[in-house]
């Protein structure tokens, strides 16, 4: 199993309230995204929660902050594969956005991106397409066709399209998209990185091997660069490396890197995380193709049982 990167935090423009209670959620929220940085998702939870009761006290029901707040709690959730929590609070933020700021904003197309991932996550496809569609309509109208976050909704909706191997939908939005981030965000942005991934992973389901391999060498140059050797992005990327060669039968390439990423999920995401399991999975899967099922099963059981867990 190969894995994408994908995060988009929204970020509400807040006017005229208190100074000391803006102070605080900013200073909150700043915490948060340093801590997803950081890949410090259990602590970025707890102050997200904090961030959100410190909006809540002291702001309107409706007011942006708040379901900025909610956004960002909903995909520090999704993140940890935990989608029962993400979902009412992403449907909470939209509404909120929608009666606030407006069904066209920037900030509900986010909203509807996020919510649309949660369903896509999830297999439940026909729930995200309708949405992947509106926020991307409504990026193109707000920010016109050669904005970042219209890349973003490119990327979106083609991934939808790639999880239903509808790859002749889904090329064309991802080169769009990539075209344009390269273009407005420069070549070592991660956003350039997450698309990059995103076309890397299409060729592989196509055994385009040769034009997947120097995207996802990218991708793990950028991530490694922008985030460090030890966060989640990067962990991601060896995977997605390591599985093009085993794909390939080039096993002694493929081992170390799927090791490495291992290590890092599990150090900076916890034991029982999905991720973690996706890792143990992919090592398991290459021991079975070397002749060495006695390795794969400890893996295997582990893993599985990381999968038992989440649907209790």
């Amino acid at each position: 199993m190969k894995l994408s990167i994908f995060i988009i935090i929204a970020l509400a423009t807040i006017l005229g309230d208190p100074a000391h209670a803006m102070s605080q959620w900013d200073k909150l929220n700043n915490e948060v995204e340093t801590l997803y940085q950081q890949g410090d998702y259990n602590r970025a939870i707890l102050v997200g929660k904090k961030a959100l009761q410190a909006a809540q006290q002291s702001l309107d029901p409706n007011h942006p902050a708040i379901a900025t707040s909610l956004n960002s709690l909903a995909l520090l959730y999704n993140a940890q594969g935990q989608y029962t929590q993400a979902e009412p609070l992403l449907k909470r933020a939209l509404g909120i956005f929608e009666k606030s700021i407006g069904p066209e904003s920037q900030e509900a197309a986010a909203a509807l991106n996020n919510l649309a991932m949660v369903y896509r996550s999830q297999g439940q496809y026909a729930q995200a397409h309708p949405l992947y569609q509106r926020a991307l309509a409504i990026d193109e109208k707000v920010l016109g066709p050669e904005h970042p976050d219209v890349a973003v909704s490119l990327n979106n909706l083609a991934q939808l399209y790639q999880a239903q191997e509808q790859y002749t939908e889904a090329e064309p939005l991802l080169k769009r998209a990539l075209a344009i981030v390269e273009k407005v965000l420069g070549p070592n942005h991660p956003n350039v990185a997450m698309s990059l991934n995103n076309l890397a992973l299409l060729y592989t389901a196509q055994k385009q091997y040769s034009q997947a391999e120097p995207l996802f060498k990218r991708v793990f140059a950028i991530s490694k660069k922008t985030f460090g050797p030890e966060h989640p992005n990067v962990a991601l990327s060896l995977n997605n490396l390591a599985g093009l060669y085993r794909d390939q039968g080039k096993y002694p390439q493929a081992e170390p890197l799927f090791k490495r990423a291992l290590e890092i999920s599990e150090k900076t995401l916890g034991l029982d995380h999905p991720n973690v399991a996706t890792g143990l999975e992919n090592l398991a899967q290459l021991y079975r193709d070397i002749g060495h099922p006695v390795r794969a099963e400890p893996l295997a059981k582990r893993a599985a049982a990381i999968r038992a867990a989440q649907h209790n």
